[in-house]
């Protein structure tokens, strides 16, 4: 091991009452790995034990949906029922034999479904607006359904305690229900949950402190939050709004915030790079589902858009950092950044700076999931190329690394690993 005595990166860091050992955290990816009704399966416990085997201190799940209503995608893990508790505890029992620690990502879709992908016939969000990608219109929640949904995030909390993760994620990024709450553009509503944005962050705030209740002051809960909603033309938040609102989570005890960006109908700013392989692999998986006149043009006019994408979002390393000094300036709980990360010279520069008091990744652990023990050691391994087609599988294969030559790198690192 080569590491520098100095190096911010691996240096302890306290979230709540968790302390870990160093900076860099595996992000959540949905896994696509669970059985078709939410169960913990072989896979699973395989995918999150190999994650831990590379040492890597906190490791985020893919989004764990609550309810049934709340679930984006198939073959997503579930925590919506006490039958579910067993399974989870294989992966957290695996994660912690390698002395890792990992947080279950807590999220209800809202508008943001394909209804024929997961055979969904209630759509619920803030208000009743149209989602322009995939054409779906939400109704708007009455209170009744705002405070069911608090009680199943607290009831999830709970069993997430119990099944012994180490903290959870309440997910308010990316365009899901409670970004969507939190969204001008998405929150039209004109009583306490909306309006100001007091009022729009009043949901994030009733579940947060149902949590509380169920799972006690020691069990850390953090929150993953746009630095920025990148809505042009639409009512979406700017950083600066997304700081008072972080400020206002702050207050009512959140003990970290995750920062991404954009939601579904910004189109790819939260995975930048390259896109021919990721809407390719779209087209013939997740938006197989689309409305039919949605569907034939996203058949017809991929190309194009992979096109446009290429040059819109361009990857480059830490790209969410345009937004985080911001938070850092405002905040006292760390402030973790994803997004883009590659090297551990833009990790270690990233957090020297103060621009993030941790990082975390994604991509790239599917690419390598012996990542940080390969960083921390400054050993080589299969290197995430941003080819994004491991995104244009999302929901449809499981989650892995897709591109040709990188995976074959990986195949041969397991096979290694396997023969050892």
């Amino acid at each position: 091991m080569t590491q520098a005595a100095d190096d911010m990166l691996f240096t302890p860091i306290r979230i709540g009452s968790l302390e870990l050992p160093a900076r860099l955290f595996k992000t959540a990816t949905a896994e696509t790995r669970a059985d078709d009704d939410g169960f913990v399966t072989d896979a699973v416990v395989e995918f999150y034990d190999l994650i831990a085997r590379g040492g890597t201190p906190l490791i985020i799940t893919g989004n764990l949906y609550i309810s049934r209503q709340a679930k984006s995608a198939p073959r997503q893990l579930g925590v919506d029922a006490d039958d579910k508790i067993a399974g989870l505890r294989r992966v957290t029992d695996a994660v912690h034999a390698r002395r890792g620690r990992i947080f279950a990502q807590l999220n209800h879709c809202g508008r943001q479904v394909v209804p024929d992908f997961v055979g969904a016939t209630d759509v619920i969000s803030a208000s009743d607006v149209k989602d322009l990608l995939t054409g779906t219109r939400p109704r708007t929640a009455s209170t009744n359904d705002i405070q069911t949904i608090v009680r199943q995030f607290a009831d999830a909390a709970a069993r997430c305690r119990e099944a012994g993760f180490d903290g959870v994620q309440m997910h308010s990024a990316n365009g899901y229900l409670m970004s969507q709450f939190l969204t001008p553009y998405t929150n039209r509503r004109n009583d306490g949950y909306g309006g100001t944005l007091e009022h729009r962050t009043r949901f994030a705030r009733e579940v947060h402190r149902a949590i509380r209740e169920r799972v006690g002051a020691d069990f850390p809960v953090i929150m993953k939050m746009n630095g920025a909603d990148r809505l042009p033309l639409r009512d979406g938040l700017k950083t600066s709004e997304l700081v008072e609102a972080a400020l206002i989570m702050q207050n009512d005890g959140i003990d970290a915030v995750e920062i991404s960006v954009g939601h579904y109908e910004s189109g790819f700013p939260m995975v930048c790079g390259t896109f021919f392989r990721c809407l390719r692999n779209m087209v013939d998986g997740s938006m197989r589902h689309l409305p039919p006149v949605r569907r034939t043009l996203m058949r017809v006019f991929w190309p194009v858009v992979a096109l446009a994408s290429n040059l819109l979002w361009k990857g480059r390393e830490g790209f969410n950092l345009d937004y985080t000094p911001a938070f850092k300036q405002r905040l006292h709980i760390p402030v973790i950044c994803v997004g883009g990360f590659r090297t551990r010279a833009a990790m270690e520069r990233a957090i020297r700076s103060g621009m993030c008091d941790a990082v975390s990744a994604g991509r790239p652990f599917l690419a390598d999931p012996l990542l940080f023990s390969h960083i921390r050691d400054n050993q080589p391994g299969p290197r995430c190329v941003d080819c994004n087609a491991c995104v244009g599988h999302l929901g449809a294969q499981p989650a892995d690394c897709y591109h040709p030559t990188v995976r074959a790198e990986k195949d041969r690192m397991l096979a290694g690993m396997a023969a050892k």
